[in-house]
């Protein structure tokens, strides 16, 4: 199969943009995740570094233009460097991308830079260290910002936080997240807290709070402007005029981002899900380990997997959790 076989779902949606978790482990234990105590998978059911070449490189076959590796936290699977040089290799594939929480930054963030991961996405919740300790129930916030700084000076341009926003919990810190992003030239998007899996810890329900809020508190201040740029992503970004940085915003419950949706992701144990908000999956890792040299077989399986991708997600924050795996298993 060539490059230039695209692939399309039910709805004439173009997907050239994959998240592949690399692990379901995670150093962090935040609040809106997993709970306290999580129990990951056994190591036998994850997929190896091997395999999760095999898989992007069966996407990038089939037109993905751009991966996004996830966890779990990325940077405890020791092999992540050597995946990021092999998929920046590979010809068609325009961005290698990470999400991380920060933690390891400070160990990983020159080799990644020299491996030829082109761009990372790091989650900031807090800049208070004893909430962010709260938040994340393990982290340290001053790891976290020397990650940051070892990103910047390994070379890393336009660097991005993420901040999940939690009313009564971290909402009084949103134009404090905003000066800093500023201060220190990072990008900075604001996402409301998606309801996958049963959690104890808080009622989301009454922590929801919309990108619309986020936007007015910040406006009192910074008043911002709207863009066209497009990341491959869900976010819809706006400027300021006194920053070059841009502010994003993800809205699975208040502006659904489904009709453009570009995107699939495949978990560490190697299911496609072909939607963060639905059940629908393929097992990629039976075809591996059934048919370890059948790439043609891998994509095959994979375009037809493309008919189910269902049109849009359904979160209702006054029902319980139709989705019962929580974002660590799902993907970033």
């Amino acid at each position: 199969m060539s490059a230039a076989i695209l692939l399309r779902d039910g709805f004439g949606r173009q997907i050239n943009y994959l998240r592949l978790s690399v692990t379901d482990r995670c150093n962090f234990r935040c609040v809106y995740c997993m709970p306290e105590k999580m129990r990951f998978l056994p190591r036998a059911q994850v997929l190896s570094a091997e395999e999760l070449l095999c898989v992007g490189s069966a996407f990038v076959d089939l037109g993905v233009n751009k991966i996004r590796l996830t966890g779990g936290e990325p940077l405890v699977n020791p092999r992540l460097p050597w995946l990021v040089e092999k998929f920046a290799a590979l010809p068609g594939l325009d961005q290698v991308t990470l999400t991380t929480n920060g933690d390891r930054l400070g160990i990983y963030a020159k080799s990644l830079k020299a491996a030829g991961l082109d761009r990372i996405n790091i989650s900031l919740d807090s800049l208070k260290p004893e909430r962010f300790a709260e938040l994340t129930r393990t982290g340290s916030l001053r790891r976290v910002l020397e990650g940051i700084a070892a990103a910047q000076r390994a070379g890393f341009k336009r660097l991005k936080i993420n901040a999940v926003i939690l009313r009564g919990r971290n909402d009084d810190e949103v134009l404090e997240l905003l000066r800093f992003a500023r201060h220190e030239a990072l990008d900075i998007t604001f996402i409301e807290e998606m309801p996958l899996g049963h959690i104890n810890e808080h009622d989301r329900k009454f922590c929801f709070i919309s990108s619309e809020e986020i936007k007015a508190a910040i406006s009192t201040e910074f008043p911002l402007i709207p863009t066209l740029e497009n990341s491959g992503g869900p976010a819809r970004y706006y400027r300021m005029d006194d920053s070059p940085i841009s502010v994003g915003f993800i809205s699975p419950h208040s502006n659904n981002f489904c009709g453009t949706c570009n995107r699939v992701r495949v978990t560490a144990e190697g299911r496609l899900l072909l939607c963060l908000g639905n059940e629908h999956s393929l097992d990629l890792r039976q075809i591996l380990r059934e048919s370890p040299n059948a790439p043609d077989l891998l994509k095959s399986k994979i375009q037809n997997a493309m008919s189910f991708k269902p049109e849009s997600h359904h979160f209702d924050l006054n029902e319980a959790p139709q989705i019962v795996r929580f974002m660590n298993m799902t993907g970033g």
